[in-house]
């Protein structure tokens, strides 16, 4: 009996082997490879680039009006909200995180829930900006994906067992993540949240069928980097900037500057680039400076952990105009490998990816008052006299400064949702939006887990019009060459594609194509709640899906003011919807 047991358990072992094998293992050379495949989506971008542009022209501006719902996953429960994430798909299945830290594999063609790994969450967590999760990385076996509690979770894309699972930091001083992870140069790569808290960002980069640790590198100047040998082992890899040189006094310590959105990398440059989120607090008036390496780009050798280069968008930032927009590489046909930029602050920015040397920068949003522009010569912005909240110290009881109205609001010119870049059209697609905001300073101080902000604010609309617009815009003239506007807010990422069409999603519900090069919009469809996550396309027996993620939430209802009353009518949900052309 014994010996008939042993058997089976071997034969059981074996069998579970040979499913699990079933599955090849996602490389890097077919993650390096991610933006030319049309037959997968491995990373968050459509490629490491982060351009979200798919060669696949199936679909096509004239056929793109057939286009039909084939199935929609509802993420179930009562966690219908904010549901910001970008699904990958590998081997026919989808996988694709939701809020509360949910991740689900779902049949591709089918919409039928293979399994479902729902992360246990703690009371205390303390995420800023909702519940959200923003997508996961492929790589080998594995899909791994980040948790409001600031763990990383490994699991196996067969069978939704955890492999392996770290801990990135102690949620209960206010750190959390919720970025989809990046793959480069073989290794795991990621950022974390939590500026709100005066957490200290980083970076940090993992074995990504272990979770290891190889190197960290924190992006507040001051603090050490450290390194890891094959066995754990831990050595300083060199200090962050200069010690004491741009932030006065202890701040440095609580300096916030967290890479909440995640990185993108050029394989050419062998740079991985994370945009940093606002130094804390937000009382600019403590910390005089220019508080590297908040509101950056930073850019990161890979094999070494080192910043090669940073450029900051908005020195010592009195707005909350976090940096962490991403920075989207491309060619420009010159042989300059150059970087877009959207950022927070209304303002677009176009640096060399090897240098970091500006190139361009100019609005892309019609009302900024904080600066007047941007110097090319020093890279700095004109800020506006009187443009930055008061020191409350100056005021008469010392408890408020002097309020000022100022815009872009600090939900940004754009924030969260990503931009694509079309090679064909050699434009950006940005989804922007014009509000304001009244911003106050106030006195602070620094304690563990607590908020940490300084500031009083309230965010105002600039009109009774449009909020949102998504705008085409070209990175060289800057000229805005077609805008849609839209009314309420946009809050969802852009996808374009060979077939001409550039694809994004509404608040109100629709997900809609239009034309790339005149921006008439020609499909939309509506899936039932807000989206405010980007859509991805992938081709699968010679036919062409678009899939997008759909659920209200996010910022823009628990801080947007006057904004979030003005959309107070909109409906959350939590679903993923799936379409192509019927044969």
């Amino acid at each position: 009996m014994k010996l008939k047991l042993l058997s089976l358990l071997v034969t059981l072992s074996l069998a579970s082997m040979g499913a699990q094998a079933a599955t090849p293992p996602v490389t890097d050379k077919m993650i390096e490879n991610d933006a030319k495949s049309t037959g997968d989506v491995l990373s968050w971008g459509i490629g490491q680039e982060g351009q979200r542009y798919s060669p696949l022209k199936t679909i096509n501006t004239a056929n793109v009006n057939k286009l039909l719902p084939v199935w929609s996953f509802s993420f179930g429960g009562e966690k219908q909200r904010g549901q910001e994430s970008q699904p990958v798909i590998y081997n026919g299945k989808m996988f694709v995180t939701a809020s509360y830290s949910r991740i689900f594999a779902l049949d591709a063609k089918t919409g039928t829930k293979l399994w479902k790994y729902e992360h246990r969450l703690p009371d205390g967590i303390m995420p800023c900006c909702d519940v959200i999760n923003r997508g996961a990385a492929l790589y080998g076996n594995l899909v791994i994906f980040a948790t409001l509690d600031a763990q990383l979770v490994a699991l196996n894309q067969d069978t939704g067992e955890v492999v392996w699972k770290e801990k990135i930091d102690d949620y209960a001083a206010g750190y959390s993540a919720s970025a989809a992870p990046l793959i480069a140069g073989g290794l795991l790569l990621t950022g974390l949240s939590g500026g709100e808290f005066g957490v200290v960002g980083r970076v940090e980069a993992r074995d990504p069928m272990t979770g290891k640790m190889v190197w960290v590198r924190p992006v507040v100047e001051g603090h050490m980097g450290k390194k890891f040998d094959k066995d754990g082992k831990e050595s300083d890899n060199g200090i962050s900037g200069t010690a004491g040189k741009t932030w006065p006094g202890d701040l440095w310590k609580t300096g916030g500057a967290t890479p909440w959105l995640g990185g993108t990398y050029n394989q050419k440059t062998g740079l991985a680039y994370f945009g940093t989120g606002n130094p804390a607090p937000w009382n600019s008036h403590l910390r005089k400076g220019d508080n590297l390496f908040s509101t950056s780009t930073v850019a990161i050798d890979v094999k070494t952990g080192q910043i090669v280069w940073h450029y900051q968008n908005t020195p010592n930032d009195g707005w909350d105009y976090d940096g962490v927009n991403e920075f989207v590489t491309y060619d420009d046909g010159a042989g300059n490998i150059l970087g877009g930029k959207a950022d927070r602050n209304g303002f677009f920015y176009v640096n060399d990816a090897k240098t970091g040397k500006l190139v361009n920068a100019f609005p892309f949003v019609k009302k900024i008052t904080w600066a007047s522009g941007i110097d090319l010569k020093t890279g700095r912005p004109n800020f506006t006299p009187d443009g930055r909240p008061g020191d409350p110290t100056a005021g008469a009881d010392g408890k408020k400064g002097n309020v000022v109205f100022a815009a872009p609001s600090f939900l940004g010119g754009k924030n969260q949702m990503p931009m694509a870049y079309s090679p064909e059209t050699k434009l950006f697609y940005v989804p922007a939006n014009e509000w304001g905001m009244e911003i106050w300073n106030e006195p602070i101080t620094y304690k563990k887990g607590a908020a940490y902000l300084g500031a009083g604010f309230t965010i105002k609309t600039l009109s009774d019009g449009p909020i949102g617009a998504l705008r085409a815009i070209d990175p060289k003239t800057g000229k805005i060459v077609w805008e849609a506007p839209n009314n309420a807010p946009l809050w969802g990422g852009v996808l374009t594609t060979g077939g001409n069409l550039v694809f994004w999603g509404t608040p109100e519900g629709f997900l809609q194509a239009a034309d790339a090069k005149t921006g008439k919009i020609l499909w939309k469809f509506q899936t039932g709640s807000g989206v405010v996550a980007p859509p991805v396309t992938w081709s699968e027996g010679g036919e062409q899906y678009v899939a997008v993620a759909s659920g209200w939430g996010g910022a823009v209802p628990l801080w947007g003011g006057d904004v979030a009353k003005k959309v107070n009518y909109l409906e959350q949900g939590g679903s993923v919807w799936v379409f192509k052309i019927p044969k």
